[in-house]
């Protein structure tokens, strides 16, 4: 069964819930096993979730469209 996120957490747009990537370098260390760069995501600084946005104005106010 899936974990879902914390109630009110919303998933990141930039990287949809996976905040963090390995990114090889093509280099190999002396053991031969791959460099890699750790690299998170800069929108929300590798949480995977981002904050909910301000409803507008009209919307809190309860006017009618």
């Amino acid at each position: 069964m899936p974990s879902n996120p914390r109630p009110g957490a919303r998933v990141c747009g930039h990287c949809d819930g996976f905040p963090v990537a390995a990114i090889t370098t093509g280099t190999r260390h002396p053991d031969g096993s791959r460099a890699t760069l750790r690299v998170t995501c800069p929108a929300c600084s590798g949480s995977g979730t981002s904050r909910p946005t301000a409803a507008p104005a009209s919307v809190r106010a309860g006017a009618s469209c």
